[in-house]
């Protein structure tokens, strides 16, 4: 069978893996599928839905049968009825970006923000670090004016006064630092962990257990080069930019060196995790449902993924 794997830049593992050529000298027919070249999803009100995004094209046509996202997806997937599983997570990405405002800004607390102009790529991990911090501070997702930055520029958005506040994520928060200071509102690190994760069909975990097993291999192996050759992996990502302002091979240098690579089990700190995304995603209307991601996790592939295991 021909196994299609999901990839785009922002998963930083499967966008360098696609480049290695490791997984096609483990499986005879692979196929890679660029998230960037799928049909677009009509644009959604933020301040009432949550996209599903990647966890669509695991069960429509055209779509693949593994991908790697950031916190919030697989999420959405569950709460919209996709029977999709848990194949592994990176260490916490707590460096990746933070929630931040302007210098001379007048909001000085995240209860501030009551009312404001606030920036995240709806239905990322952003979505899920800002409904954290809100119920820190006693809000919901209704007392802000959220911003789809997935559809705007979030760092000319943030740099223009369009925004009040901003979830950035690096590289693209390091445009607007590099233009000039930012005063940070709360950090990603004591809010939650933050990591990269990997997810498919339930069917195919079960019915192409070999499959799964050579992706994951070949992730570890191409990830371990990642660490060993952080500029040489930077630029894939620089020449992928071409003439954009994220083109910049010592911003993608420090941002690989900056996050962690490798998969690990799925743990229950994790799954605590998910469970109050979940759980607040619900309660502020952006999902159809709560649900438990507990349901998501297949024993076996915790094996797969142990030390002794490697």
């Amino acid at each position: 069978m021909t196994v299609r794997i999901g990839f785009f830049p922002n998963n930083n593992s499967l966008f360098v893996l696609r480049h290695r050529g490791i997984v096609e000298r483990r499986l005879p027919a692979v196929e890679w599928v660029d998230l960037r070249a799928l049909p677009a999803k009509p644009p959604v009100d933020p301040k009432s839905a949550l996209p599903t995004l990647h966890s669509d094209w695991l069960f429509e046509p055209g779509g693949y049968d593994f991908i790697g996202t950031g916190f919030t997806p697989p999420v959405t997937g569950l709460a919209h009825d996709r029977d999709l599983v848990y194949v592994g997570i990176s260490g916490p990405r707590v460096e990746n970006g933070r929630l931040v405002v302007k210098p001379g800004s007048p909001i000085r607390t995240v209860a501030d923000l009551r009312g404001r102009r606030v920036g995240v790529a709806h239905g990322s991990w952003q979505t899920t670090l800002l409904l954290f911090a809100l119920e820190g501070a006693g809000l919901t997702w209704s007392d802000i004016e959220p911003v789809d930055t997935a559809v705007h520029d979030g760092p000319s958005a943030f740099s223009s006064g369009e925004l009040d506040a901003w979830v950035g994520a690096y590289p693209a928060l390091g445009v607007v630092e590099q233009a000039g200071p930012v005063r940070t509102l709360i950090e990603t690190e004591g809010l939650f962990s933050h990591p990269s994760l990997w997810f498919t069909r339930r069917d195919f975990a079960e019915n192409h257990r070999d499959e799964l097993t050579a992706i994951v291999r070949s992730l570890q192996e191409s990830d371990a080069w990642v660490e060993a050759n952080p500029r040489e992996a930077a630029r894939y990502f620089a020449e992928d930019a071409g003439t954009t302002s994220e083109a910049d091979l010592d911003r993608w240098e420090h941002a690989l060196r900056s996050r962690p690579f490798g998969l690990h089990p799925v743990s229950e700190e994790f799954l605590d995790e998910q469970h109050r995304a979940a759980r607040l995603l619900a309660a502020n209307g952006l999902l159809p449902r709560a649900v438990d991601p507990r349901s998501a996790v297949l024993p076996w592939l915790n094996d797969l993924l142990t030390p002794q295991a490697a």
